[in-house]
């Protein structure tokens, strides 16, 4: 089952955005406070930028969560849905969840012309996952400019 984020759920999204800062999936730390306020306009605000989801199984269990953003491509001709980041706990992964999560996006945002990931070179594991759903490196170099 994925639902979006609730007010009920900040301890557990909190816990596992702190998982996934502490994994091979990022490339660095991120200040902890990040954390909340992505919390803040994924719930509170409601922001039309961001969507705050958990992934959670029969029972209502938190398996992990997904934040997506928005943006219009010209290159792609159309909206461009951006997976973030993409948590699933330890025990779960490799059980058909994250393909299910991407089947779910799809059929979420009919309209999407383009759906787009990052990954670290050592995220092997979710490189064979996004390759196998047809997802192509976009040979582009990423810069940032962080302000504040």
């Amino acid at each position: 089952m994925i639902r979006d984020l609730q007010s009920n759920d900040k301890n557990v999204f909190i816990s596992m955005v702190n998982e996934f800062y502490s994994s091979n999936a990022v490339v660095h730390s991120v200040d902890p406070k990040n954390f909340e306020i992505t919390f803040q306009q994924a719930v509170i605000d409601k922001s039309p930028f961001l969507r705050a989801l958990i992934i959670e199984d029969d029972n209502e269990k938190p398996l992990g969560y997904a934040l997506l953003s928005f943006t219009y491509s010209n290159e792609a001709g159309g909206l461009v849905v951006l997976i973030e980041e993409l948590y699933l706990n330890e025990a779960c992964r490799g059980k058909g969840i994250g393909r299910q999560f991407f089947e779910y996006l799809e059929q979420e945002y009919p309209s999407a012309k383009r759906f787009r990931l990052e990954a670290t070179k050592e995220n092997e594991d979710a490189i064979r996952l996004y390759q196998r759903l047809d997802y192509k490196v976009l040979d582009y170099i990423q810069l940032i400019k962080d302000t504040d």
